[in-house]
């Protein structure tokens, strides 16, 4: 039965929730049938927490396979609807490419030079004039229809129609700045901002730039004193200090070594796939820590992303990898655990995370409910693997889970929950100061970490519902590794005695 406080919880809860729901609906009325799907989307997304939390207010503790069907079942239905939503917008769209088809025609008998596209008198720019007659010949009536051209960095913005998809256009605008410029521009595609689609256009040297040596060297510094704290986290685990008794360093050989190969595994998911989109990334800058071996790894682009969908394949991968080989190694520790293993450890130790715990209750059935819990040293490496692979989850900056919400849901939103993530880990860090784990992370985040990605030649052409649902997931399974157990759940559980 629910306290008075929960009731009062449950419902502001509900009372929020559905004025944003009721707000939501009103802002896809004008859309029609359209709008009312993509509000649909945003519904499905929201209401498994919305069970997940009155349950819990009810003192209803749902198992991880019961929280998993519910991810599952929203996952499914978001790209279920995202299917329909993009059916039903073909439709829509080739009625309006007609409409605007007969516009541009109308607008052709007026306008003396529709292929420059340029009616307005030009603002002055850092391009020669002669490049930017060049390229103002790239737009036309059956792709970008430029109305007005702003002087930019070392480029320029045009402004104008956008008169077919992103990716035709972009197609279209890139084949014809090639033919007439070679390759010493890149355009960019992007939204503007009134939130209509316009027009960069900038000299090639505006590219990311390749390391420098001294950039070589300070990764190289980093790798290596990312092996020392992994190799001293692995004394923590083994119960000494290395550096009070460096003589033992064989003993945290296999832990430490173990835990740099998840962290490598990281690293070349993030590699292969940036191969695959032909990107290049830089060498990756270890974040070494005393308290659980490492951050893991800054990682640069060092080439410009072709879309979103690359940007999001290539930050996804690496979590990919780590996750897969921490939950495997997890699995496999918890598996071999017996009472005579290496490790003896309090079982309150598994409330320190949703997922750990409920795999361990799975595994290991009536020994959580011992005081003292026997386990391999691999579920301490597992779970290592599992956090910092959930930190670089976080929705936040050029962390992965930032790259992942700039992919899917664009740059407004990435910054927006860049600040949420901020705050909450530093709410976090106040609440509970004797983990410094949050403060630090926040820290990094903030001074390294906190800028979004530059944009992609094409921003305006999202990422495809099955990759939006791999990325939900992957942030539902962040969630669950570093959402610590309730004691009320820990107790149902029957974790901690």
């Amino acid at each position: 039965m629910l306290t008075p406080p929960g009731t009062i919880t449950l419902a502001l809860i509900f009372l929020l929730l559905g004025g944003l729901f009721l707000w939501g609906f009103k802002r896809a009325q004008p859309f029609g049938r359209l709008g009312f799907l993509a509000w649909l989307q945003s519904l499905v997304v929201i209401i498994p927490w919305l069970i997940f939390v009155a349950l819990w207010l009810f003192n209803i503790y749902l198992n991880f396979v019961g929280i998993l069907v519910l991810i599952l079942i929203s996952v499914g239905s978001y790209i279920l609807l995202g299917q329909k939503l993009r059916a039903e917008g073909q439709d829509a769209l080739l009625q309006e490419k007609a409409k605007q088809r007969l516009q541009a025609l109308a607008q052709e008998d007026k306008e003396p030079s529709p292929v420059a596209g340029v009616t307005e008198p030009l603002s002055p720019t850092p391009i020669p004039d002669e490049d930017l007659s060049k390229i103002k010949g790239i737009f036309s009536i059956d792709s970008f229809f430029a109305t007005e051209t702003i002087s930019y960095q070392e480029g320029a913005i045009f402004n104008g129609n956008l008169r077919t998809e992103p990716d035709i256009a972009y197609s279209k605008l890139t084949a014809k700045l090639a033919q007439l410029c070679n390759d010493d521009y890149r355009l960019f595609l992007v939204e503007g901002a009134e939130g209509r689609p316009v027009v960069v256009v900038l000299p090639r040297q505006n590219e990311p730039q390749p390391m420098t040596l001294a950039q070589k060297n300070l990764a190289l510094v980093l790798f290596i004193a990312t092996l020392v704290t992994s190799l001293e986290a692995a004394g923590a685990i083994l119960g000494f200090d290395l550096f009070e008794q460096w003589q033992r360093y064989g003993e945290t050989l296999p832990l430490g070594l173990g835990l740099v190969a998840i962290l490598i595994g990281h690293e070349i998911g993030h590699q292969l796939m940036a191969k695959k989109w032909n990107i290049r990334l830089s060498w990756p800058f270890f974040l070494p820590t005393w308290q659980i071996g490492s951050f893991g790894a800054i990682t640069r682009f060092e080439s410009l992303l072709p879309h979103r969908s690359a940007l999001f394949d290539i930050a996804i991968s690496g979590p990919a990898v780590s996750g897969i080989l921490s939950w495997v190694l997890l699995v496999i520790g918890l598996t071999i655990s017996h009472p005579g293993s290496l490790l003896q450890i309090p079982s309150q130790f598994f409330q320190g995370s949703l997922l750990v715990a409920a795999l361990a209750r799975l595994i290991l059935a009536e020994e959580v409910h011992n005081s003292v819990v026997s386990i391999s040293p691999l579920v301490v490496l597992g779970w290592l693997g599992l956090t910092i692979t959930a930190l670089n989850l976080l929705p936040a900056g050029q962390l992965d889970g930032g790259r992942i919400i700039q992919a899917i849901y664009g740059r407004k939103t990435a910054r927006r929950t860049t600040i949420g993530t901020l705050v909450l880990l530093g709410i976090i860090a106040l609440v509970n100061p004797a983990n410094p784990i949050p403060l630090y992370w926040a820290v990094v985040v903030l001074f390294l970490q906190r800028d979004l990605e530059r944009p992609s030649l094409n921003e305006l052409t999202e990422p495809d519902d099955t990759r939006a649902g791999w990325g939900l997931l992957a942030l539902f399974l962040m969630l669950a590794t570093l959402i610590p157990l309730s004691t009320g759940l820990a107790g149902r559980l029957g974790i901690g005695g």
